[in-house]
Order: structure tokens, then sequence, then C-alpha cells
């Protein structure tokens, strides 16, 4: 039998199609720290942008909602007290409260409205 030998001698195969990564002559790389602590140094003017005043646009998901009492994910709202709930249990334990609690419960949420 008779052993395969690489066409080249053997060495390794010089593929053309692959590119080897080289950064550009030119362009000075930094990380993101680094360039934080120069911008910081900096007396920049208030209008011109930098990695700190950069805003992201709002998200277009819809904000998820939490049960008021528990926590979990809240399917649900309560039409009377507007208490989030996630199951049977929170909805019978919130019909036993009082308005003063309700009325906590919803100003920790941010919630305006008084219960009526």
């Amino acid at each position: 039998m008779t052993e395969s030998t690489p066409t080249n001698g053997g060495a390794k195969l010089k593929r053309t199609f692959k590119q080897t990564f080289a950064f550009p002559k030119n362009c000075v790389y930094r990380p993101l720290r680094q360039i934080q602590n120069m911008e910081r140094n900096q007396k920049l003017s208030p209008e011109q942008p930098t990695y700190f005043t950069l805003n992201a646009p709002p998200s277009l998901r819809p904000a998820k909602k939490y049960s008021d009492i528990s926590g979990l994910p809240a399917p649900y709202v309560d039409p009377h007290s507007k208490l989030r709930f996630a199951n049977a249990e929170e909805y019978a334990s919130m019909q036993h409260m009082p308005s003063d609690i309700i009325n906590g419960y919803l100003t920790l949420r941010g919630y305006t409205s008084a219960v009526g």
C-alpha cells in the first residue's frame, strides 16, 4: 500500500480565500473604559454627545406587569381597586383588604388615581 502525501512536499496548503485579520494602519482602537476616562478628563461642551450622554430609544415592547402583592407576572387587574394580581388566591385576599392598604400598594406602584 502506498501512503498518500501532500502535493506540496508536506507543507500546509495556503488557502487564498481566507484573509488574515489586520487592523487598519491609521485607525486606533481603544476599549470603552479608556474612552470614558478620556471623556471625563476633557472639558467638553454640554451639547456634544459622549458615551455618558447617549440615550437608547424607548423599547417597542410593552412593559411587563407584575402583581402588586406577590411580585409574580400579573395578567389580571381588579376593576374596582386597580390592583394587579397573578392568581385567584391573591384576588380572594384583595377582597378583604382595607382601602388604606390598597392605596398604599397603588402609591408604591406609582398609580395616582385613588380607590373610589
